[in-house]
């Protein structure tokens, strides 16, 4: 019987429907039979974690790495590798890769950081969020390859993986390619006080174009955006109410001009929180990851994915988020946008590694 991606999902309610394709891994198992089950990663060099042939679909990737003292202390002369370290993906012998996110990001947790959390497609792990693991599915027709670049100055490290994935005759039509995209503005143009209350400040002011927000993911072609990673770190000093949010998410499809498709009501609202959140806070499909210090002081991470939802283009999409309400704010702002698409995509760059360095 030919092989295939095949009509099924992936519930529970699928897991009886007798499968016809082959599954296989590329790990860092140690190939002497000891188990030193790693590989080793210079400053400026880069490691293939899978380079596959043929037609098939990606459906695991855990990923830990460790500094060459095995994480004794001290840590990492560069504690800022989680964005110093860049995983790359191609799909069927693209040159331009579809997946260019540093490493921390791509698995859910900006700023440099790990944290233990869990959603559906990704999760970090004990011990202290260190185990990346994503379940997003990432099907190709004719190879994928896979590798992770290490843009350190000073340090090498291991690196400890699985990719997980199944291998078939041929790929079907209709599937799109994954793609994963960061992005950042730090800071994002925002509007000084000039004599407003606090209140005034945060609270009041006019958007009726969106041109101003900031970006998660600007793409062009025939596909579905599934969700993203937001990473704030609010810049503004204040002992007054120094609340981040009030950011609508704008979602202009094929070529909206105003108002977009979906317009909505504030940053905690399309994250699927609500009343100015403190807490940390892990559901399938949305969570809050790091939600600051006091007064949302500091360093904040949020991720909402479209898995049950998936915000369907035809020619195009900007998704988009208000700085503040109005675009009024000026913190750090920095993202991985998911979204699978019919090839070829638009190229993108990722930020060179100084612009990425999460701040003190």
């Amino acid at each position: 019987m030919t092989s295939r991606y095949g009509p099924h999902g992936s519930s529970l309610r699928d897991l009886p429907r007798l499968r016809d394709s082959r599954r296989h891994r590329a790990s860092s198992w140690d190939r002497s039979g000891g188990n030193d089950d790693r590989v080793t990663l210079a400053p400026g060099r880069a490691v293939v974690l899978a380079d596959i042939a043929g037609a098939g679909a990606i459906n695991h990737l855990w990923v830990t790495v460790a500094n060459e003292r095995m994480n004794r202390d001290p840590w990492m002369r560069e504690p800022d590798h989680l964005r110093r370290l860049v995983l790359r993906a191609y799909w069927d012998g693209e040159e331009q890769p579809s997946i260019a996110v540093p490493l921390g990001d791509f698995f859910g947790v900006g700023h440099g950081r790990t944290t233990n959390f869990v959603s559906a497609p990704l999760q970090m792990s004990p011990e202290d969020g260190k185990g990346f693991n994503c379940f997003f599915h990432m099907p190709f027709g004719d190879g994928a390859r896979l590798e992770i670049a290490s843009e350190l100055t000073d340090e090498q490290v291991y690196v400890y993986y699985y990719v997980d994935y199944e291998s078939f005759d041929a790929l079907e039509d209709g599937l799109g390619r994954f793609h994963a995209q960061w992005r950042r503005n730090n800071p994002c143009a925002g509007a000084d006080q000039d004599g407003e209350t606090n209140d005034e400040y945060l609270l009041t002011g006019t958007n009726l174009d969106g041109r101003d927000n900031y970006t998660i993911l600007e793409a062009t072609g025939r596909g579905h955006y599934v969700g993203c990673v937001l990473s704030i770190r609010n810049l503004r000093e204040t002992d007054q109410w120094n609340w981040y949010g009030e950011g609508d998410d704008m979602i202009f499809i094929d070529s909206d001009d105003w108002p977009p498709t979906l317009h909505g009501t504030g940053t905690e609202d399309y994250f699927n929180t609500a009343w100015c959140p403190t807490q940390s806070y892990h559901a399938p499909y949305h969570g809050i990851t790091l939600p600051g210090g006091d007064n949302w002081s500091g360093q904040i991470g949020l991720y909402r994915f479209h898995i049950e939802d998936p915000i369907t283009f035809e020619r195009s999409i900007r998704v988009s988020i208000e700085h503040g309400h109005a675009n009024k704010r000026s913190d750090d702002y920095s993202s991985v946008a998911y979204w699978y698409q019919q090839e070829p995509h638009a190229p993108f760059m990722l930020d060179p590694v100084d612009a990425r360095l999460p701040r003190g």
